[in-house]
């Protein structure tokens, strides 16, 4: 482990004179981010000097095992010199990990608090594919009502049989961390059953893709106006017909990444502005997050991050009612319960396997 204590307690003495800075004071947003930087050396700071206190203690019971002949005092002072290197071990594994994200801008300890962006779209599968996008909707809607999160739809499509084309909505729960529940989500979703317009019985394999993305909290993601080309037109139903005899709907092109985004679940333009600007950020940041792994996976020659979108993770296989995740080879059953939201057993076998 390498880094510079002295440089660090420098760099925190000079944070604890800014906050004392009535201009800093009254400007919240440079406030937020000095507090923030200040809270993470301070941990270090208070992490390294519990070593230094340890390395005193070690170095005495090291005496006292050196120089000691009576047997009891002997094994007590061995006793304690072991949870001693325990405990060094143990706050130097935080102490790293501390000072790995101490500049890493991408840290998702702070920046993953707060709402989640998640887009559901139909893939394979025709009308059947945007069917099982209305189901998943509605079991993450139903998954979020029972952690008291709330959701809101940003932009939706519907077909001509009342499922989902696409539907984009926002989920959010105060500073309850929703992404690392959420996040494995993301990805290729397969669902085997018989359609209830298949008079022979036959089961049809459809997918739908589901992306996970972080929303940007306010000032995170710098946008040049410039680099923004902003349509309007009439907001539309199912089948295409439209709905709105004004131009309520927005589309936005982010003109250097070519990301486009839409909304027309409101009724006033200013609002689906809005929600179109949020999915914008939350793309932005996650095209931004996507070439930094894309670097990380190149040099270091191996899967990091995320899996592949392309990639298939899940099936839900009504006729032997199963739920499959391939990353985890995993199965769950009770169909029914699962996709009336009960999908914590899911999400938890998923964030125990990611922690060994």
């Amino acid at each position: 482990m390498s880094f510079n204590l002295e440089e660090i307690k420098k760099e925190y003495n000079q944070i604890l004179k800014e906050l004392a800075d009535p201009e800093i004071i009254s400007d919240w947003e440079k406030l937020e981010e000095i507090s923030k930087r200040k809270k993470k050396l301070e941990e270090i700071i208070n992490k390294s000097e519990e070593l230094d206190k340890i390395d005193k203690e070690e170095k005495e019971s090291l005496t006292i095992v050196e120089s000691e002949e009576d047997s009891e005092l002997l094994s007590m002072a061995e006793g304690e010199l072991e949870d001693l290197r325990e405990r060094r071990e143990e706050i130097t594994g935080n102490l790293e990990k501390l000072v790995s994200k101490l500049d890493n801008d991408s840290d998702e300890e702070e920046n993953k608090k707060g709402a989640v962006i998640m887009e559901i779209r139909a893939g394979a599968g025709g009308d059947e594919a945007s069917l099982f996008a209305e189901d998943l909707f509605r079991m993450y809607s139903r998954y979020a009502q029972n952690k008291n999160w709330k959701t809101k739809i940003l932009d939706a499509s519907r077909n001509e049989v009342g499922g989902y084309k696409e539907v984009v909505f926002e989920v959010a729960g105060g500073d309850g961390d929703i992404y690392s529940f959420l996040k494995y989500e993301g990805g290729v979703h397969r669902v085997q059953r018989v359609p209830e317009t298949e008079k022979q019985g036959r089961v049809h394999t459809s997918t739908i893709s589901i992306a996970v993305l972080l929303k940007p909290k306010k000032g995170n993601v710098k946008i040049n106006p410039a680099d923004l080309r902003v349509d309007t037109y009439k907001s539309s139903g199912p089948g295409g017909q439209y709905v709105n005899k004004r131009e309520t709907a927005v589309r936005i092109t982010h003109i250097p990444t070519n990301i486009v985004v839409a909304s027309q679940n409101e009724r006033s333009l200013a609002q689906n502005k809005e929600n179109a600007m949020a999915i914008l950020e939350a793309k932005i940041l996650e095209n931004e997050r996507e070439k930094a792994q894309a670097k990380i996976k190149q040099a270091r020659n191996e899967q990091v991050g995320t899996a592949d979108r392309s990639e298939k993770i899940r099936t839900y296989n009504f006729l032997q009612d199963r739920v499959t995740d391939h990353r985890i080879k995993k199965n769950w059953y009770n169909m029914e319960s699962i996709l009336a939201g009960n999908i914590d057993t899911i999400i938890e076998d998923l964030q125990e396997s990611e922690e060994l």
